[in-house]
């Protein structure tokens, strides 16, 4: 059964259906207070350790043929804490701050109960799918820390294909393993540069760009054909779609 020619919805997981952002803060928090605590750094040296792993998340090159995640994420720390206080390397704190953050940040994933919801109803009707990027080690963990599977009737992970958003291949193979076209699906995602732009490059029936600052998009960045500010605002979106 389709709503008005739509037979699916793939979305995004980060900061679409679960606060990734919100649960890294937590994360960093604990960590924070562990190094005061635990270590004696001062408040803001502790910070200033984990500003610089912030900023090489965001930097982030992983070639997983070369180095598993869990290696290059301690070596994001020891790199951190050693340009910070200037001592030597110590990997063993590296990896203490790098597993507490971690567990810290899976631990406040959660797939929210409206958000359970509205995807048990969207699924009577429509197929669902979720389409992450990233690194399959942490995005099938995260995947299992919010419970999510239930909901879908598949699962992509960027990091496990050849190519991730917003490549179209990886848009085409989520058609071909829900049995339905292009022109049939409509994608939800948070990011412009990868969400939106690739399903533009699909030739998607539609894209539906999750802004909950409501703020202007750039001049250059690609044009969703809808805006929401809640991925609950979803379903009275596809009930407009014609």
């Amino acid at each position: 059964m389709g709503l008005h020619g739509v037979k699916a919805v793939f979305f995004d997981l980060d900061n679409t259906l679960i606060d990734t952002a919100a649960a890294g803060r937590r994360a960093i928090e604990e960590v924070i207070s562990a190094l005061q605590s635990k270590h004696h750094c001062g408040e803001e040296e502790a910070r200033a350790i984990c500003d610089k792993v912030q900023a090489k998340l965001l930097k982030e090159c992983h070639d997983p043929a070369k180095m598993c995640i869990t290696d290059l994420r301690i070596s994001h720390w020891e790199e951190a804490i050693q340009e910070t206080t200037g001592g030597e390397a110590n990997r063993d704190l590296a990896a203490e701050c790098y597993y507490l953050w971690k567990t810290t940040r899976l631990q406040h994933l959660t797939l929210a109960e409206d958000t359970r919801a509205m995807l048990t109803e969207l699924r009577k009707g429509l197929r669902l799918l979720l389409l992450t990027n990233g690194d399959r080690q942490t995005q099938r963990e995260k995947i299992e820390a919010c419970a999510c599977q239930p909901y879908f009737d598949a699962i992509v992970v960027g990091g496990e294909q050849k190519e991730e958003k917003p490549a179209p291949s990886i848009f085409h193979y989520c058609c071909d393993l829900l049995g339905v076209q292009p022109a049939e699906c409509v994608m939800v995602g948070d990011s412009l540069d990868t969400d939106i732009q690739g399903g533009l490059n699909a030739g998607l029936k539609a894209t539906v760009w999750l802004n909950k600052a409501m703020t202007a998009p750039a001049g250059t960045s690609p044009v969703p054909h809808y805006i929401i500010s809640s991925v609950l605002d979803l379903p009275a979106v596809l009930q407009k779609m014609e």
